[in-house]
C-alpha cells in the first residue's frame, strides 16, 4: 500500500488465531506486537474478538492490551451486556461493530462505548441503527463496512455507499458525511485528517450533488488522484512472490467427508439472512444408512472446513440450514479469520472436487456440480487476493454467484457468508478445522476428523 495515492493505517490484529478452537497459519503474541506498536502505519490494537478471554482475564490477551493502552483499542462484542459488557469496557475497549439492534446499541453507547455502525455486503445493521443516531450521540458513532466484496465496491462504492444509503434512509446529509470523516478521524486520533481546514491534510472529494454523493475527483495531498470513477496514477506492481503457494491440505479422500450417524448429536447452523450472527438449531438429520447426508427438501446440507495451513488433516464437519443449494458445492480459501477452506455442499464429491480445486488454484472460490467445476474465481496471494484489476475480478465473482444460483442457492452473497461461517467470535453456532463451536458457551461440540 506504500505506493498508493491514499492513507493506510494497521490495526494490529488482537486475536491470532481468533480463539484456541481452529488452526491458524501463525501466531501473533504480545512479544510480537511490542515490535508492531512502533510501526509509524500502527494506528491501535484491532477488534479484541476473544471477548470471553478479556472477561475471564486471559493473561496473555490482556498483556496484548496493556501494550496499546496509548493507543485506540477496538472492540468486537456480539450480543455482551451487563457486568459482562462492562468487565470487557474496564478492560480498556472502547469501540463496537457488532450491534444488530437498536436496544445493544444503545447500551453499549450509555456505556461509553463508541458505535461502528456496520453495512456490509453480508451484515446490514445500518437500518436497525440509525435511529440511534441524534444530536447527542452523533459525534460518537461513524461508519464501518466489515467486508465488502469486489462486485459492490465496484458497483457502489465503499463508505461512501453507506453514507449514501444512510441519506436515503433520511439522514441530514452534512451529518452522514461527519460520519464517515471527522468522527472517524478524531476516534482513531488522526488530528490532521477528516476536515477542511488549516493544518489539515489536503485529502478532498469533489461532488457533482450532495445528497446523492456522486463523487467527481478525489484529492489526495493536494494532487488529483482519481476522476470519474478511476485511479489516475500508475500503479507499482508489488512483489507478492512469498505470498503464494499457501494452501497445504495433504491427502484428503472422501471418506474423509463422512458423518457417521452414532457420532452425531449436534446442532445445526442456521443461517441468518442479512447477518452474519447465525441460529442454533436442533434439527433430526436425513440419514442413508450409517451416515448422515444433506437434505435439500429441508434446505440441510453438509459443511466442512479443512485445515489447509500445516497439512495436519483437521477437517470439521457439521450442518448447516439457509443456503438453498438443490445440487453441487460451494467452496472458499476466504474463511475469517484462520482462512482454512470453508465448503458447503448437497454431496460429498462435490464437496471433494472444490476443495480439490481450490487447492490446484492456490486459493481461490469455487462453485461445482458433483464432476465438474462450473465457475471460479483464483486467489493465489496467500489464498486471499488477486492480482487482476477489479473489473476481471468482479466479472469472475458475478459468474461464480450466477453458478451459485444455478445450483440453487438463495442467498445474494453466498462466498461472503460462507466466510464468516468459520469465525468462532460471532454467536451463536460456527465451524472451524477443529469441530463445531457454540459461540455462547465458547466450547467445542464436535471434534474434528
Amino acid at each position: 500500500c506504500k505506493h498508493l495515492p491514499m492513507d493506510t493505517f494497521l490495526m494490529m490484529p488482537s486475536c491470532v488465531p481468533s480463539t484456541n478452537m481452529e488452526t491458524a497459519g501463525a501466531v501473533i503474541s504480545s512479544t510480537d506486537m511490542q515490535t508492531i506498536t512502533r510501526w509509524e502505519e500502527t494506528a491501535g490494537l484491532g477488534e479484541v474478538m476473544n471477548f470471553p478471554g478479556v472477561i475471564a482475564g486471559d493473561e496473555e490477551l490482556l498483556q496484548k492490551i496493556f501494550l496499546a493502552e496509548s493507543k485506540i483499542i477496538d472492540g468486537h462484542a456480539p450480543g455482551l451486556s451487563g457486568k459482562e459488557l462492562q468487565a470487557y469496557i474496564a478492560a480498556g475497549i472502547y469501540s463496537d461493530h457488532e450491534c444488530v439492534t437498536l436496544r445493544e446499541a444503545q447500551e453499549k453507547l450509555k456505556r461509553g462505548m463508541y458505535i461502528m455502525i456496520r453495512e456490509g455486503s453480508s451484515e446490514k445493521n445500518l437500518e436497525a441503527l440509525l435511529s440511534l443516531v441524534n444530536d447527542a450521540t452523533c459525534h460518537r458513532c461513524f461508519f464501518v463496512v466489515d467486508d465488502r466484496n469486489p462486485s459492490d465496491l465496484l458497483t457502489d462504492g465503499d463508505i461512501d455507499a453507506v453514507v449514501r444509503k444512510a441519506i436515503a434512509l433520511g439522514l441530514e446529509p452534512i451529518r452522514a458525511i461527519q460520519m464517515a470523516t471527522i468522527n472517524t478521524a478524531n476516534y482513531f486520533h488522526l488530528n490532521h485528517m477528516g476536515a477542511i481546514a488549516p493544518g489539515y491534510d489536503a485529502n478532498l472529494i469533489i461532488l457533482d450533488e450532495l445528497s446523492s454523493l456522486r463523487i467527481e475527483k478525489v484529492i489526495y495531498h493536494g494532487e488529483v488522484v482519481a476522476e470519474k470513477g478511476k485511479l489516475l496514477p500508475p500503479v507499482e506492481n508489488a512483489d507478492d512472490s512469498d505470498l503464494r503457494n499457501t494452501v497445504n491440505i495433504g491427502s484428503l479422500e472422501i471418506d474423509a467427508l463422512k458423518i457417521y450417524v452414532e457420532q452425531w448429536h449436534y446442532p445445526t447452523i442456521e443461517i441468518i439472512p442479512g447477518q452474519i450472527i447465525t441460529n442454533k438449531i436442533q434439527i433430526e438429520a436425513r440419514t442413508d444408512g450409517k451416515l448422515i447426508v444433506s437434505d435439500t427438501d429441508r434446505d440441510i446440507l453438509k459443511i466442512a472446513v479443512i485445515e489447509r495451513h500445516k497439512a495436519s488433516g483437521n477437517i470439521g464437519l457439521g450442518l448447516v440450514k439457509g443456503f438453498g443449494l438443490k445440487s453441487g458445492a460451494l467452496a472458499s480459501s476466504v474463511a475469517h479469520d484462520s482462512h482454512n477452506i470453508v465448503a458447503v455442499g448437497v454431496d460429498d464429491r462435490a464437496i471433494l472436487l472444490a476443495v480439490k480445486a481450490i487447492e490446484k488454484l492456490g486459493g481461490g472460490l469455487v462453485a461445482t456440480t458433483e464432476d465438474k467445476v462450473i465457475a471460479n474465481l483464483p486467489l493465489p496471494v496467500a489464498g486471499l487476493l488477486s492480482k487482476d484489476p477489479l473489473d476481471t475480478v468482479v466479472d469472475e465473482l458475478i459468474q461464480l454467484q450466477q453458478a451459485a444460483g444455478d445450483l440453487g442457492c438463495s442467498l445474494p452473497a453466498p462466498f461472503a457468508i460462507l466466510s464468516f461461517l468459520a469465525l468462532p467470535v460471532i454467536p451463536e453456532l460456527r465451524i472451524t478445522d477443529k469441530g463445531l463451536v457454540d459461540v455462547n458457551t465458547f466450547r467445542l461440540l464436535a471434534e474434528s476428523s
